[in-house]
C-alpha cells in the first residue's frame, strides 16, 4: 500500500499542532501535514502527489483569510475526487456548514474544540471506504 497524506489547514498554529499530534499517533503509516492557508495547503497536495503520495484526507478550517474552508476544499476536490474532507470550525454559521456538507465540498463537520475519538472514529470510516473502493482490505 502507498503511503498517504494527512492534511490539516488553519490558520491557528495551535490548532494545528493539537491535530497533528493527535493524527501521528493514531495514523503512524502515513504522513501528517499541516499548512497555515490553504494556498499552503494545495501546495502541499499537489507537491505530495506529484512525489507519488496518495492525498487521503483534509481537515480545513472553515474561515482563513484569503481562501475560506469550503472554497479549499472544493479545489481539493478538484484535483483529488477521493478525498476525506473534513470542516473544523469555532465561528462559522449553521448555513455556511450546511451548504459546504451539501455541494459535497466536505463530508463532515466538527466544532471546535472537538471529540478526538469522534474525530478518529470519522476519518477510520472514511479510510476503510477508501481502501475498500480501491480493492485493498489493508487498510491503516
Amino acid at each position: 500500500m502507498k503511503k498517504g497524506v494527512i492534511l490539516c489547514v488553519d490558520d491557528e498554529p495551535s490548532v494545528l499542532i493539537a491535530l497533528r499530534d493527535q493524527l501521528r499517533k493514531n495514523y503512524p503509516a502515513h504522513l501528517v501535514e499541516i499548512a497555515e492557508s490553504a494556498a499552503e495547503g494545495l501546495d502541499i497536495l499537489n507537491e505530495l502527489s506529484a512525489e507519488g503520495l496518495i492525498p487521503l484526507v483534509v481537515i480545513s478550517d472553515f474561515i482563513m483569510p484569503g481562501m475560506n474552508g469550503d472554497e479549499f476544499l472544493c479545489q481539493a476536490r478538484i484535483h483529488f475526487p477521493h478525498i476525506i474532507t473534513v470542516i473544523l470550525s469555532g465561528q462559522s454559521n449553521e448555513a455556511s456548514v450546511h451548504s459546504a456538507l451539501a455541494s459535497g465540498s466536505a463530508n463532515h463537520f466538527f466544532s471546535k474544540p472537538w471529540d478526538a475519538a469522534e474525530l478518529i472514529q470519522c476519518i477510520d470510516a472514511g479510510l476503510a471506504d477508501f481502501w475498500r473502493k480501491m480493492g485493498d482490505n489493508h487498510a491503516s
